[in-house]
């Protein structure tokens, strides 16, 4: 039975813990002892075999100094260990300890710092303060067209046309980009044929180009986020000149019955039945979308309204984790990340920096829903996750046919455990908060 520690613990801020550890002097002597059999054994002295030389030889030949350093780095990390199963305490990263006194015959002192998981002081869900979206999202009838539009594009006529660019219209265009004060030549396009409408063009070039002709050039300005593929250009500022060489206008086939019956494997059958059909599609989608801004909504109070200090170590990890997917992506681009540094002009420090707020604003949210879920019950079982896996797997196509090896997964499980945590939580909080 090994030696007791003597403990004692003591709350830090920023959700850590203190601990003072005393070791006995036998377990100090024992160490000694143990690594100076170790040392003895691999020792190579001139006049005696290998691992034949006296204890006090081997001790004389390699220093106190270096002898202390082989017991801290043998005996530190047991003790913390037991330590630290003693008094039921879960580190979130590995402690920080310090050697206050560390000889032979006599107990060591030893201090150790823990991060650990903080605590969260959760607010009254039936009290929250829910702001109401400050927006709508009724299907209008200009949404069912634009609808009915983007349904029949597929089938349009795209035909030249002598005039300026109007919205939607199909531009060709040369397109230069400039940042820094040089035209970066991976960016230019010459008689490239592009749609004049928002996601398919940036919107400052849809903003520009309708009233052009044929022979002018426009330019726009844009400031392209950190997060942009071309890294000489992400994070920066940047100029685009755009010269229009065609305009070819899309001509729409005219909705009928018979294009409705083409349209829907003879599902529908008449105009208005299609139309029905579209606006019910449209409603729920809307509906869906004013789920989730309720969730925000609901999300947004609690976290609010609740207290929880996030620990560095914990954003840390969080940071840490990022960029390594950052990096993954990268090389699977054939791009170093100290390269892709380089173009954004930053250090990963700097990076790091400007990341922090958002990764913490994360973590908060996650540790409230968490203790939220822990203290309503709403952890999914095996069961739970395994037949919601199921459900998931086979709306998707790409999944389908992997869904034993997905319950295999540790790291798929703990995704769609995960899921269907949060699915769960976000139902009760609509439901408790009256949303």
């Amino acid at each position: 039975m090994p030696e007791p520690l003597s403990i004692v613990t003591e709350p830090l801020p920023k959700s850590q813990v203190g601990m003072t550890i005393e070791v006995p002097a036998e377990v100090v002597d024992a160490t000694y002892d143990r690594v100076l059999n170790r040392l003895a054994s691999r020792a190579k002295i001139e006049g005696f075999r290998p691992g034949k030389a006296p204890r006090a030889l081997v001790e004389a030949r390699i220093g106190s100094a270096v002898l202390r350093e082989e017991v801290v780095e043998t005996m530190v990390p047991e003790v913390v260990r037991r330590a630290l199963d003693e008094k039921s305490i879960d580190p979130i990263d590995n402690p920080d300890v310090e050697v206050l006194e560390l000889e032979r015959g006599r107990p060591a002192r030893l201090k150790a710092t823990i991060s650990v998981m903080p605590e969260v002081t959760l607010a009254d869900v039936t009290k929250l303060n829910v702001e109401p979206p400050d927006h709508t999202h009724e299907v209008t009838d200009e949404m069912l067209e634009r609808r009915l539009a983007d349904l029949r594009e597929p089938m349009a006529e795209i035909t030249p046309v002598e005039r300026e660019v109007r919205t939607g219209d199909i531009a060709v265009i040369d397109i230069e980009v400039e940042a820094g004060g040089q035209v970066v030549e991976s960016e230019t396009r010459k008689s490239t044929e592009a749609e004049v409408k928002e996601g398919v063009l940036l919107p400052e070039l849809v903003a520009v180009l309708p009233g052009t002709f044929v022979g002018e050039t426009r330019e726009a300005n844009v400031s392209f986020p950190a997060s942009y593929s071309n890294p000489q250009l992400a994070g920066k500022d940047a100029t685009i000149r755009v010269t229009v060489r065609g305009v070819k206008e899309k001509v729409l086939p005219p909705l009928d019955d018979e294009l409705v019956k083409s349209l829907t494997s003879g599902k529908q059958e008449t105009v208005e039945a299609y139309k029905q059909a579209v606006r019910e599609e449209l409603e729920e989608s809307a509906h869906a979308v004013e789920k989730m801004d309720r969730e925000s909504a609901v999300v947004k109070a609690l976290v609010d309204a609740s207290s929880v200090e996030v620990p560095e170590a914990l954003v840390d990890r969080e940071l840490t984790s990022e960029l390594e997917s950052l990096e993954r992506s990268l090389n699977r681009q054939g791009m170093k990340l100290d390269r892709y540094f380089q173009y954004l002009g930053r250090s990963i420090d700097e990076w790091i920096a400007a990341q922090r707020p958002d990764a913490e604003a994360r973590l908060k949210v996650d540790l409230v829903l968490a203790e939220y879920a822990r203290r309503e019950g709403l952890e999914p079982s095996e069961e739970d996750v395994a037949k919601f896996l199921e459900e998931q797997a086979g709306s998707d196509d790409e999944l389908k046919g992997q869904v034993t090896e997905l319950k295999r997964s540790p790291t798929a499980t703990r995704y769609f455990a995960s899921r269907l945590r949060r699915r769960r939580v976000l139902d009760q909080l609509l439901q408790v908060a009256g949303s």
